[in-house]
C-alpha cells in the first residue's frame, strides 16, 4: 500500500503554491507540519483529486490516481480544512446521508454512522441539529465523516481546530488506532498534533518540503541550536522582542527562564538544552516569508 507523490507542482498564476515535491507515503500518520500559507492545503486537495495538479503525478500502488477516478475516491477520507454540513440535519441525519453517498446500505450505514458518532463523542447528541453544535462538535463529526467508509487512505487537513485539549487527546488516541493498517496524512501547524502519533514528518515551506524524517530525526535538525538562560524579567521581555523565543517562566523574585531557538548562545551563561519539536518548527519558521 503505497502513495507516492511525483514532482507535483501546482501553480495559481504567477504564484507556484506547491512546488514539485515528491515523497511515498506507506501506512502509518504522516505528519504534515507547516505555517499557514505554505501549501498544505493545496497539497491535500491534489491528493483527494479535488485540485488536479499543474504538473506531476499522484500514484497508488502504481497507478496513476486520475485514471482510477472513482476507484480511488472510495478509498478516500476527508476532512477538509472548511468542513461543510447541512445545519438542519441531525449528527445522525447527515452521517446516513455520507454513508449512502459511499454506498451503504440504510441498516449498515446507520450502524456505521452510530458507531463512528460513539468514538468521537456525539452519541447523546446524535438527534441534535448541526447548527446547534459547538465548533469542536461540529469538528468531531467531521473527523466521523471523513472515517465512514473505513478509508485506506484518510487526508486531514487541520482536524484540531476548535477542539479542547481534552478532545485533541482523543483524536490523536483514535487517529493513531485507526492509521496502524492504513495511509493517513495529517495536515497541521499544531505541533502537538504529530508530536507522539506521526512515524513520519514532512516539513513544508512555501510550496516544498524542507525536512522529510521520523520525529527524532527531524528533531535534531535543531540539535545544538536551543538555549535556556537565567536574566531578569526586562530582559527576558527584550529578548522575547528580539529574538526567537520559545518559551519565557517567571519567578517571584523578577528573574525568569528563558529559552531562545538561535545558532550561537543569547548571554553568556546561556546553556544547550534538547530541542523539542516545537523548538524545531520555530527554527524553520521563524521569519516572515515562511508564514
Amino acid at each position: 500500500m503505497e502513495l507516492t507523490l511525483d514532482r507535483l507542482t501546482r501553480q495559481f498564476g504567477a504564484r507556484i503554491a506547491v512546488d514539485r515535491v515528491t515523497a511515498t507515503l506507506g501506512p502509518g500518520v504522516t505528519g504534515l507540519l507547516g505555517a499557514n500559507g505554505a501549501g498544505k492545503t493545496t497539497l491535500m486537495r491534489m491528493v483527494c483529486d479535488v485540485l488536479r495538479p499543474t504538473s506531476g503525478r499522484i500514484c497508488y500502488d502504481g497507478q496513476d490516481i486520475s485514471a482510477m477516478g472513482d476507484g480511488y475516491r472510495a478509498l478516500l477520507g476527508y476532512l477538509p480544512q472548511d468542513f461543510g454540513y447541512y445545519p438542519d440535519f441531525s449528527a445522525l441525519d447527515f452521517m446516513c446521508y455520507m454513508a449512502t453517498l459511499k454506498g451503504f446500505g440504510r441498516r449498515d450505514g446507520r450502524r456505521r454512522s452510530l458507531r463512528l458518532l460513539e468514538e468521537v463523542g456525539l452519541a447523546h447528541d446524535a438527534r441534535r441539529k448541526v447548527k446547534t453544535f459547538s465548533g469542536g462538535m461540529k469538528q468531531r463529526l467531521g473527523i466521523a465523516q471523513a472515517m465512514i467508509n473505513d478509508p485506506t487512505i484518510l487526508v486531514l487537513d487541520e482536524p484540531t481546530a476548535g477542539l479542547d485539549p481534552k478532545e485533541r487527546v482523543h483524536f490523536r488516541n483514535l487517529i493513531a488506532g485507526f492509521a496502524q493498517d492504513k495511509v493517513v496524512i495529517l495536515s497541521t501547524h499544531i505541533v502537538s498534533d504529530v508530536e507522539f502519533i506521526a512515524k513520519r514528518i514532512l516539513v513544508m515551506r512555501s510550496g516544498s518540503f524542507v525536512m522529510d524524517g521520523t520525529p527524532k530525526q527531524v528533531v535534531a535538525q535543531a540539535e545544538g541550536k536551543v538555549w535556556e538562560c537565567h536574566v531578569d524579567a526586562r530582559r527576558a521581555e527584550a529578548m522575547a522582542a528580539s529574538m526567537v523565543v520559545a518559551n519565557v517562566r517567571y519567578a517571584t523574585d523578577g528573574h525568569a527562564v528563558v529559552r531562545v531557538v538561535a545558532e550561537a548562545a543569547p548571554t553568556a551563561d546561556a546553556h544547550r538544552v534538547e530541542p523539542t519539536l516545537e523548538d524545531l518548527y520555530l527554527h524553520v519558521f521563524n521569519d516572515a516569508d515562511a508564514r
